[in-house]
């Protein structure tokens, strides 16, 4: 593939948005968060600061953006067999990375320039599209059903709430109570 045939699909301002957006990662891996300002990006970017200001209106709004974005997940949940077992493992997964120094960050940075709630819109989004993709599996198996919903309730929410706001004792473990907890609270295999 070309790279013009790479570019066009987004046009001028997906180049844009990718170049901020790379520039704010690397600026932030070179020097910190605490010397980020728009110039600074804006410079490394190879756009003007007014370019900035126009599309995120603030570096925390751009901080948001870009943390939205490193959120996404980068490839679908594993198929472990068994809906008990994808979700546990999912679970675990998402708690380790959402719990991580930098996954922290991202929430906070997601979080903090997010004025109308889209951000975090789209993260939860992202978690529930990953979800999703283990219930067809699930129906595809002809498992017990369980919807989405209930599943955000259950093990996402808790989970949020928890690195959020009391983030003492989050491990796998937790990830695997809230599982278990899904189904009824039995561990896999009991009856």
């Amino acid at each position: 593939m070309s790279t013009r045939q790479r570019v066009r699909p987004g046009g001028r301002s997906a180049r844009v948005q990718a170049s901020v957006h790379t520039a704010v990662r690397e600026l932030l891996e070179e020097r910190g968060r605490d010397a980020l300002t728009v110039p600074l990006v804006a410079q490394r970017a190879g756009v003007t600061p007014s370019t900035i200001y126009r599309r995120w209106g603030n570096l925390q709004e751009l901080l948001s953006d870009v943390a939205v974005e490193r959120l996404r997940p980068d490839t679908a949940p594993e198929d472990h067999g068994d809906l008990r077992s994808d979700l546990t493992a999912w679970a675990e997964q998402f708690l380790d990375e959402m719990t991580s120094a930098s996954g922290r960050a991202y929430i906070r940075d997601a979080l903090l320039g997010d004025p109308d709630g889209n951000n975090a819109g789209q993260c939860s989004a992202y978690a529930a599209e990953q979800i999703n993709v283990i219930l067809a599996r699930a129906a595809n198996r002809e498992e017990h059903g369980l919807d989405i919903e209930t599943a955000m309730d259950r093990i996402v929410a808790p989970m949020m709430y928890r690195i959020l706001f009391r983030p003492a004792g989050l491990d796998a473990a937790y990830a695997r109570r809230l599982v278990t907890g899904l189904f009824g609270g039995r561990g896999k295999g009991e009856q």
